[in-house]
């Protein structure tokens, strides 16, 4: 709502003046003093509604003119004169030419903090473009500082162009807007490179020849030049090496990837000389601005104010120099570790690699990388395979179904590789979500988990309508062969998983209170861990149904007798691990039950809702699925019903209950060979839960009035209990 001050002012000096066409054409009424005097009749705090500006309208908007309200008005406020790139080279405020060393080395590091503090989710407009000198490169004539001028804004272009094109980011992680500034679009890649390496060459000679010579006495002053020409040649190169890196993740060829992880392993190694000669380069002065932005020779915070929408103001804290050299440090090692997948041949160890990688919380561009590599121009995996037959070699290695079996008689059947190519056709997009997915934030990522589930459900459905006409079509020919639920095994399982990652992030999420921790443990022990155990098992069984087939055929060929390996089973591990997950969810579903029995969980006072409205909430995205059926809040309330046992169970048995599911969880994760960092996790949890629940179980501060506190530090799912 605009309201005009006085009417005397005409809106003079506003620039901002009603048109002449609509003066002329319009009786205008002044209505200052009766809409004054109408909000006389409003009590404090009382709002007028309307169907068109209701509460949605009034928190929208914006206070125009008050700087707490309006971005547009910071600039209003500060004493100096705000000067774009012209300008400032017109009152000679800034030097395009002959800049000092440490001048050049305390530019580029500001360049690169505002690089880093714009891939974090600030705009671009109040970060990069805060550098006057990436404004217009042209008009610069120091050769180094134009070469990195060009070398950011490609930087910017390409890690933008692959986050763009990724999709995996939300407004809160990215601003793609550029505000009409150019990025270098005029200069190639190859140019621009060029540029840097020409200036890089340059800087080497002058690094050698300031270097000391063997006993030559050393002027402090020729000593100082030579550090701070290494320090300008170790920022050039390592802006060459990163834009270079980001090139060839644009190529199509997988051999690219190693191209690009060569190239990071090279900028690696210049961050901690980069590091220990920040110290050279020029310091900001103090900001006389709010926020946090450094102000020095080359910036100018304020430059992009009016470019900024009419929203509140939003500060972009730039982050320290320090920092930044840790960020490339840790931005460097993500981008390694997605040159890995590479190396990933089947899809269930790409899911697990996406998994894994999205756990540490990436920034968005190692995100986008990723996403990238994995799927060049939404085409090919890695740019080489077909999502189909890497589907098709995902399902031989879990389920082992006939049809696909060279050895059976439906592997030629025209009629069963329709029905086989259609049904992974259909299933080509969903897993390509799916892995889409875990390339969004891990908040974002729990929300569309629930999403996906309706696709998996819909293919939950086709895969057993393919099994049972597969199978009708393997009876007539190969009636000691079966096809029963051998691709719904599949699908199943990926639904399962994806539940459970759904309900488990809750925890990381922080989005559960205490008193809700047992329906969602009970949940996962008793129905969904269950669940994915038969399927493991099942498939388990397929399999090795298909193996004696296959070695029954062998036999009837070869006379000779071979002796038998003991063979490793490929999803042992799996279910291993699975059996660990629901012992520890048992445990602390019954941990949660005990403490109850015993007063020591908070419980809300329900008014608007229920213990039944929160329970359906947590699991309403399970209910477009059919297999497994969801459970109800009155079925769960009836199969956790403690009366059913005779006689039922205390707080003492359910504690001790609950120290031999944590026992039995130790035990299965200490017996595996090779322990990775997620058993070390789990057992950190499992021991010493296993003795506070021995303690509660003989009656230790059973009388205390303090609650008990869950700490999650050790592992994001299960947390260590702790009796105060």
């Amino acid at each position: 709502m605009v309201m005009k001050s006085a009417v005397e002012d005409e809106d003079a000096g506003w620039g901002l003046g009603v048109p002449e066409k609509m003066k002329n054409h319009a009786n205008w009424v002044d209505i200052t003093h009766e809409f004054k005097s109408a909000c006389k009749d409003l009590n404090l705090g009382e709002l007028l509604h309307d169907k068109l500006f209701g509460l949605f309208e009034a928190m929208s908007a914006i206070e125009m003119m008050d700087p707490k309200m309006d971005a547009g008005m910071i600039g209003n406020q500060v004493n100096r004169k705000v000067l774009n790139f012209e300008q400032a080279i017109k009152e000679a405020a800034i030097k395009v030419k002959d800049l000092s060393l440490p001048e050049l080395i305390g530019i580029i590091d500001t360049c690169f903090c505002c690089l880093i503090t714009w891939l974090e989710g600030h705009s671009l407009a109040q970060t990069v473009f805060t550098c006057l000198y990436v404004h217009n490169p042209d008009l610069i004539e120091e050769p180094a500082l134009k070469a990195f001028a060009l070398g950011i804004l490609k930087v910017c272009d390409i890690a933008r162009e692959k986050v763009n094109k990724a999709a995996v980011f939300e407004e809160e992680d990215f601003q793609a807007m550029t505000y009409g500034f150019k990025m270098a679009s005029n200069v190639t890649d190859l140019r621009v490179t060029g540029m840097l390496k020409d200036v890089e060459d340059e800087l080497q000679r002058k690094v050698k020849s300031t270097r000391s010579r063997q006993g030559e006495q050393r002027n402090p002053e020729v000593e100082l030049e030579h550090q701070q020409c290494l320090a300008l040649f170790n920022r050039i190169k390592f802006t060459r090496l990163l834009l270079t890196a980001l090139i060839t993740f644009t190529k199509k060829e997988t051999s690219s990837v190693g191209e690009a992880q060569k190239l990071v392993a090279q900028a690696a190694d210049l961050l901690s000389a980069i590091h220990s000669s920040i110290q050279y380069g020029i310091q900001s002065q103090n900001d006389t601005t709010k926020g946090d932005h450094p102000i020095m020779m080359g910036f100018e915070p304020l430059v992009n104010q009016r470019l900024l929408p009419p929203t509140f103001p939003r500060y972009a804290k730039i982050i320290k120099r320090e920092d930044m050299v840790a960020y490339f440090g840790k931005l460097i090692e993500r981008i390694k570790t997605v040159c890995d997948v590479i190396n990933t041949t089947n899809l269930h160890g790409i899911l697990d690699f996406f998994c894994e990688f999205s756990e540490q919380s990436p920034c968005v561009l190692s995100r986008s990388l990723l996403q990238a590599t994995f799927l060049i121009d939404n085409k090919k995996v890695f740019g080489t395979h077909l999502m189909q037959d890497m589907i098709k070699d995902a399902l031989r290695y879990f389920v082992s179904p006939p049809v696909l079996s060279y050895k059976c008689c439906l592997f030629n059947n025209h009629q069963a590789k329709d029905y086989i190519d259609s049904f992974v056709t259909h299933c080509s997009r969903p897993f390509c979500s799916l892995i889409q997915i875990h390339g969004h934030n891990r908040a974002r990522q729990r929300d569309k988990l629930g999403h996906i589930l309706e696709e998996f459900a819909t293919l939950q459905d086709e895969a057993e309508k393919v099994d049972a006409a597969l199978h009708s079509l393997l009876m007539k020919l190969e009636p000691q062969r079966q096809h029963l639920a051998c691709l719904g095994t599949w699908i199943l399982y990926h639904n399962l998983r994806i539940m459970i990652q759904y309900l488990l992030s809750g925890f990381e999420l922080e989005l559960y209170s205490m008193h809700e921790y047992y329906y969602i443990y009970w949940y996962l022990s008793e129905f969904l861990y269950a669940w994915l155990m038969s399927t493991l098992s099942r498939a388990d069984s397929s399999q090795m149904a298909e193996e004696r087939i296959l070695e029954e055929q062998l036999k009837g060929r070869s006379s000779k007798k071979t002796k038998k390996k003991k063979k490793v089973r490929p999803l042992s591990k799996e279910t291993t691990m699975s059996q660990a997950y629901q012992n520890m969810c048992a445990g602390m579903y019954k941990t949660m039950v005990a403490l109850d029995m015993d007063g020591k969980v908070r419980k809300p006072q329900f008014e608007l809702d229920s213990e039944q409205v929160r329970y359906e909430h947590r699991f309403a995205p399970f209910n477009s699925v059919v297999t497994p059926p969801p459970v109800h809040y009155i079925q769960f309330k009836e199969m956790s019903d403690l009366k059913k046992y005779n006689p039922p169970p205390g707080s003492a048995d359910l504690y001790m209950a609950a120290s031999k599911h944590f026992q039995q969880a130790k035990l299965i994760l200490e017996n595996l060979p090779s322990p990775d960092p997620e058993v070390n996790r789990i057992l950190k949890v499992a021991k010493p839960n296993i003795v506070v629940m021995k303690l509660l179980a003989g009656g230790h501060k059973k009388e205390t009035k303090f609650l008990p506190e869950f700490d999650f530090s050790a592992h994001k799912y299960f947390p260590v209990v702790k009796i105060i």
